[in-house]
């Protein structure tokens, strides 16, 4: 397995402001890297710095085995950064006619070849200023494709989309990765989505890469956990350590407590919180996900 993408103590610097600190990142080929943070971690600084459209104030890139900058290695990457612009007066195919020349891709099947993966066929006459914003960022996709990348670079690709198109979005990607062995890096606050996608996954907060982390890894440490919805915490806790011996625990929101131990005794700690007063509106068990894995590393009110 080749290495795509690695970056070296990756540094920028705004106005005195350090927004991305030394981050270290690595997407092998074949690898749908899901990179997650809140808004303003710094994920689309990131991945401006790794297209060459900002500079970096210290570290490295390396793409494909180089960190020489050159037309040869961005040819092999296809991107979409924030929000893909067309010419609205122009069709989907007519925008990618453009593009196509603009890259000098010879043969012009391509366009009907990359409007065909995102489901844009009969929309391919159809002008842009009559698309739906699902729509256009699927075309955003098409014509980040247009040339056949080994990389694809997504920088939030579902933001303002509905359930259904963030549905289409993610079998685009799924596909692109499955069917033709694409690369993909992409970036994201809606971990829900990244976890549905992802092989691995990156974790930055204020510019810090917390952590790096595959699919597989993030399934083993999530645990299962039973869920107590109670009227008084406090309460409920003081009876879960000094009448129930139980000490894995944690109160995740305000009269919710997750168990980490003993789940199979849901009974038991029902039966005790009932008979001590507390109301137990709801006991159910649970799995952790990629949004609690995220929160603990984030912290809860950070």
């Amino acid at each position: 397995m080749g290495t795509i993408l690695k970056t070296n103590n990756l540094t920028k610097i705004y106005k005195g402001v350090t927004v991305v600190d030394k981050l270290n990142i690595t997407l092998n080929k074949g690898e749908i890297y899901g990179f997650i943070g809140k808004n303003g971690a710094g994920k689309t600084t990131t991945i401006k710095m790794i297209m060459g459209l900002i500079k970096a104030n210290r570290g490295e890139i390396e793409l494909f085995g180089s960190n020489k900058n050159n037309q040869r290695i961005y040819g092999k990457i296809g991107s979409i950064i924030e929000y893909p612009g067309f010419y609205p007066n122009l069709t989907a195919k007519e925008n990618l006619e453009i593009h196509r020349r603009m890259i000098g891709m010879q043969s012009k099947s391509c366009i009907k070849d990359s409007l065909n993966i995102v489901g844009l066929k009969d929309a391919a006459d159809k002008r842009v200023r009559n698309f739906s914003l699902g729509m256009k960022q699927r075309l955003g996709v098409a014509r980040a494709i247009l040339h056949n990348p080994e990389l694809l670079i997504l920088d939030e690709p579902t933001n303002g989309l509905d359930p259904v198109g963030i549905k289409e979005m993610r079998e685009f990607i799924e596909d692109l990765s499955n069917k033709r062995g694409v690369t993909v890096l992409i970036s994201s606050h809606i971990l829900s989505e990244v976890q549905l996608l992802a092989t691995k996954i990156g974790i930055i907060n204020k510019g810090v890469l917390l952590e790096e982390i595959g699919y597989d890894e993030l399934q083993r440490r999530n645990r299962h956990y039973l869920e107590l919805k109670v009227n008084n915490d406090k309460k409920a806790s003081f009876l879960l350590e000094n009448k129930l011996n139980i000490s894995d625990y944690e109160v995740w929101e305000k009269n919710i407590i997750r168990v980490y131990e003993k789940i199979n005794k849901s009974s038991k700690i029902n039966r005790t919180m009932i008979t001590n007063d507390i109301d137990v509106d709801e006991i159910s068990v649970k799995l952790d996900n990629l949004e609690d894995y995220f929160i603990r590393l984030t912290g809860k009110n950070d």
